[in-house]
């Protein structure tokens, strides 16, 4: 691997390609924030796809993507004079540091070089922070400790879920409501307890359904949604990967079916679900 100076050396070429494309190539030099925020939201699910397949080569590409489009807005504000790398870099360490007073003194939030523990704190402010959260031993009490310290920052947040973003895909905006709430103490005392109300919204989804009432039943079964999420991250199961690796065993299911209508010079709406189903179980087996 490469040494922290050849690290720093590669960062700072490719800030220096970014401005000279900004300055030099007419489609870097007519982007905006607003014209590359469509591009960022692809390059990440393009990230996220090489995280899923675990494709190391792909993984540190689409990374270089999205740390350009990082730098890009980065640049963008140095030329409206708001910020630029160097505030962004700083206002993330500068976080880091307080939100981690179990390895750090907040007090050390803006030093240039800041020190693990021990330190000795100066500022009152400091001091409640260290002595509230600073105990922190476990991943679990880390998490607790998070949101309690992110809203005492002084530009976070004011209120736990409103760190949640609006944009956020439905599925994993759902999964961080709950992490967020389950910080702060609210969540179930047993994870075998969700259960009971798993069945209880799915029993309330299977109500409104037979009544044929779907504005009820588009509520109940968001409701049905919620709790089964739920109950996957008191299993500690992530639901996204959970559902995505089913996507993909689905595709692969049905593309075996759809490969095999295309050697037998039958299109797919010929076949009788009987046959197709008969594939499909084949499909499985070639998977084990």
């Amino acid at each position: 691997m490469h040494t922290r100076e050849e690290q720093i050396k590669a960062f700072g070429r490719l800030l220096d390609v970014l401005d000279q494309l900004r300055e030099k190539c007419p489609w870097d030099k007519k982007q905006t924030n607003e014209s590359l925020r469509p591009n960022t939201i692809e390059e990440v699910y393009e990230l996220c796809d090489a995280l899923m397949r675990d494709d190391r080569k792909n993984i540190c590409k689409e990374l270089g993507d999205v740390l350009m489009h990082v730098m890009f807005y980065a640049k963008i504000g140095s030329e409206t004079g708001d910020f630029d790398m160097a505030d962004v870099c700083q206002m993330q360490a500068d976080k880091l540091i307080f939100r981690h007073p179990h390895i750090y003194h907040p007090s050390q939030v803006g030093a240039e070089n800041p020190k693990p523990l021990p330190y000795v704190p100066e500022e009152a402010a400091a001091d409640e922070a260290r002595r509230e959260f600073s105990d922190a031993k476990t991943s679990e009490q880390v998490l607790q400790n998070w949101e309690q310290i992110k809203l005492k920052e002084k530009d976070g947040n004011k209120t736990v879920l409103s760190g949640v973003p609006a944009s956020l895909p439905s599925l994993i905006k759902a999964y961080r409501i709950q992490d967020k709430a389950r910080n702060v103490g609210f969540d179930w005392q047993k994870r075998e307890d969700v259960w009971q109300k798993v069945h209880e919204e799915l029993a309330e989804l299977e109500s409104e359904l037979a009544r044929d009432d779907k504005e009820r039943s588009t509520n109940e079964l968001g409701d049905f949604l919620f709790s089964v999420i739920n109950a996957a991250r008191l299993y500690k199961l992530n639901p996204e990967n959970a559902l995505e690796r089913t996507n993909q065993k689905f595709i692969s299911r049905f593309g075996y079916i759809e490969q095999h209508s295309i050697r037998a010079g039958r299109p797919l709406t010929e076949m009788t679900l009987e046959e197709m189903d008969a594939l499909w179980n084949e499909a499985k087996q070639t998977e084990k």
